[in-house]
């Protein structure tokens, strides 16, 4: 052969790979078939690397364990999954019900594409009861979006309630599983049938990293997801899918710390002066706190409190002092944020007074003390700037 050739086929693998304690991380869009026939067999064999190969395969086979699932399937963000799981299940002339507390962006990817392909989409009250929610469902709805507890201000609804009158109906339920991040909570053994996480979050750890997982309760769902997937073209990368995987494995092991260090200081922050409430539902007698106990096997990070009357400069006042707290809206990794909530509960349908201005934290893995220090140092400009 000449050496153009023999370049071309030089350096590749000539036998089975050294095991290692985590999967090989494999770089191809070209899979090679054993013969002519698999081609076109695709239940057979992978035929294109943008289905995954090792490394993704060991990340979904993992997040099917930690979820109860019957599959899951992988998406480029946590934004996808949760658009990949509501495509693959709705259609036109459908209606959706999502919980008003919902994560933004699932709001605006309701109301900006949802709407334009002609699904019907009605916002619910968190706090409305299971029966009324699904007793009151028309007969066009087909899917109940919920995030338990809510984004921001941490509503939690009965899930296990709310999936077992659904299935009655015929009515498939989802919930964004991300802050109990399949291990703090199981949506799928209270009867949910898609469990959706933002990766990015808690099991990547350390925010740096994009992805989303969808895990379904029956094996019908899978196939439904997995479609989805091949439609649209999604894909996640080896080397994600790697850290993702490498993530999980310290999972319990940072929810642990970070949901311990959470409930010393909210609890601290319910004693300020400034504060008017804690909204925690692992915080003892917090709003909802019973069915937390009842459901979860512990806390993670993120919270919200809410101060006393003031205006917005004095929340910004407060934000702006923060050392240990970064500015940023997401959260689940290694270090501490904090966010003002007020301008993004105002697009709710279901709007209520919560008693003042609402900072979201996310707890990380410093010390609680110190960060119970530089939140001293926010109250204090946050009183002042209230004069």
């Amino acid at each position: 052969m000449d050496e153009e050739t023999r370049l071309i086929r030089a350096g590749q693998q000539a036998g089975p790979l050294a095991k290692t304690v985590g999967p090989p991380i494999q770089k191809g869009s070209t899979v090679l078939l054993p013969n002519a026939a698999a081609l076109y067999d695709d239940d057979a064999f992978v035929t294109y690397g943008r289905k995954g190969l090792a490394a993704q395969e060991g990340l979904i086979d993992a997040l099917s364990q930690l979820e109860g699932a019957a599959g899951t399937c992988l998406y480029p963000s946590g934004l996808a999954a949760l658009t990949g799981a509501m495509l693959a299940v709705l259609k036109a002339g459908d209606e959706v019900l999502v919980a008003d507390c919902v994560y933004n962006p699932t709001r605006r990817f309701c109301d900006q594409v949802l709407t334009r392909f002609g699904v019907a989409v009605r916002y619910f009250d968190p706090l409305q009861p299971p029966e009324a929610l699904v007793g009151e469902a028309s007969e066009k709805v087909r899917l109940i979006v919920l995030e338990s507890p809510g984004s921001l201000t941490f509503e939690m609804q009965d899930l296990a309630r709310i999936a077992e009158l659904a299935r009655a109906r015929d009515i498939l339920t989802l919930a964004d599983n991300t802050w109990g991040a399949g291990y703090l909570f199981k949506p799928i053994a209270q009867g949910i049938d898609l469990s959706v996480q933002a990766l990015t979050k808690y099991v990547g750890g350390h925010s740096d990293v994009f992805m989303g997982s969808v895990s379904a309760r029956t094996e019908a769902l899978a196939r439904k997801l997995d479609d989805g997937v091949v439609h649209l073209g999604w894909a996640v990368a080896p080397e994600d899918a790697y850290q993702m995987l490498r993530g999980l494995r310290t999972l319990p092991t940072r929810l642990e710390r970070q949901g311990a260090s959470a409930l010393k200081v909210a609890a601290w922050l319910k004693a300020q002066d400034e504060v008017a409430q804690v909204l925690f539902p692992a915080l003892p007698g917090a709003p909802h706190h019973h069915l937390w106990k009842r459901d979860y096997r512990g806390a993670c990070g993120l919270f919200s409190f809410v101060l006393k009357p003031g205006p917005a400069r004095a929340v910004d006042a407060l934000l702006d002092v923060l050392t240990l707290f970064g500015l940023g809206f997401s959260w689940g990794g290694f270090e501490s944020l904090a966010i003002a909530c007020d301008h993004q509960l105002r697009k709710r349908k279901h709007r209520r007074d919560y008693g003042g201005p609402v900072v979201r934290l996310h707890i990380g893995l410093e010390h609680p003390d110190d960060l119970i220090a530089d939140l001293r140092i926010g109250l204090d400009a946050y009183r002042r700037a209230c004069g």
